[in-house]
């Protein structure tokens, strides 16, 4: 079986030979963070903020947006999870994290799917913005366009990945309010957390082993989503959801100097925010419903329903009324005989 870390050192020497064709971008690191928000998710109220509106490079939490494009294109018909993708040169040649994908390969959409959230794969994120759309280009031009209906005003995209951009080439850039609103919207949609909250997944058949990069998934109870990115100028960053007790927060943290200060600060704005987070109210218990009055008769409706009820016994009971009056008619001759021989 092969996995995915022994292959950190082929990574290692694609990427410095990338890096020296990588444009030179401004750093965008803070400590602890660049910018970060807390939300609750069930009204998208903010429970927390600090430089939430700070610009940053989202590098692969971008890949959330390819998410949502790929999940309302099933829902649309344009696509079906069992479809095949086949992997093209294009998509094969991306470097940076991915599942080593090699030209002609196929793959459903819902393998690529998971390798796109778990792996965070890049050859998987251009495999499916080829299939979806053709071309990167058209596949960015749809992710600004979904990105401003979401009122994502500081974000623009210049990637399907969040790779660090060519030379030549824009960064991609976003801020922790835009991103977290990005995630409102994809807690909204419970088929986003078959992909989000797992932690461990086959690919090709078990020969490659998919890891998350999301420590929080089995370290955070509750935590089921979303997705981290790293590049040198970004730092560490991610966005994070979980639900305890019926509430469910998201928390977003941009431009952590190391990948410890951002788990730290993202578990306890997590966990602030469940604290915070609103509660669906309990169920009132309800007392029984008392039996129903029965309405009182007037006197003068008595005599009238108490011959009524009589006519009514004739009627259900006339062998009764035959017996009686045989009954009275013997025991009366037994009397007057008695009488008689007196």
């Amino acid at each position: 079986m092969r996995g995915i870390r022994p292959l950190v050192a082929a990574t290692t020497a694609l990427a410095v030979a990338a890096g020296a064709q990588r444009a030179a971008i401004p750093q965008r690191v803070r400590d602890p963070y660049v910018g970060a928000i807390v939300l609750d998710a069930a009204d998208g109220r903010v429970l927390f903020e600090d430089r939430a509106d700070e610009p940053a490079y989202p590098a692969s939490i971008l890949k959330l947006m390819d998410l949502l494009l790929i999940l309302e294109d099933v829902d649309a018909g344009r696509l079906r999870l069992s479809d095949l993708v086949t992997v093209t040169a294009e998509a094969a040649g991306i470097g940076g994290s991915q599942v080593w994908l090699k030209e002609r390969e196929t793959f459903s959409v819902e393998e690529l799917l998971h390798a796109l959230v778990i792996q965070s794969a890049n050859d998987a994120a251009v495999a499916l913005a080829l299939h979806a759309a053709g071309t990167r280009a058209a596949f960015v031009a749809r992710m600004n366009e979904r990105a401003r209906s979401l009122g994502m005003t500081s974000t623009v995209f210049h990637s399907v990945h969040g790779l660090p951009p060519a030379r030549g080439q824009e960064p991609d850039i976003t801020t922790a309010r835009d991103l977290a609103r990005l995630c409102l919207h994809l807690a909204r949609r419970p088929e986003v957390f078959r992909y989000t909250s797992v932690a461990r997944r086959e690919f090709r058949g078990g020969r490659t082993i998919m890891e998350t990069h999301n420590p929080l998934l089995t370290t955070f109870p509750g935590c089921d989503g979303f997705k981290t990115g790293y590049f040198a100028a970004g730092g560490y960053s991610i966005a994070v959801t979980a639900q305890r007790d019926g509430a469910r927060a998201i928390a977003v943290v941009l431009g952590s100097p190391s990948r410890e200060v951002r788990n730290r600060h993202a578990r306890d704005l997590l966990a602030s925010g469940l604290a915070a987070a609103a509660r669906p109210a309990p169920k009132p218990i309800l007392a029984a419903s008392p039996p129903a009055p029965v309405p009182a008769l007037s006197t003068a409706a008595a005599p009238a329903a108490a011959a009524s009820a009589t006519s009514v016994a004739r009627r259900r009971f006339p062998w009764r009324w035959t017996l009686g009056a045989v009954v009275v008619a013997v025991l009366f001759v037994v009397y007057r005989r008695q009488q008689w021989g007196r």
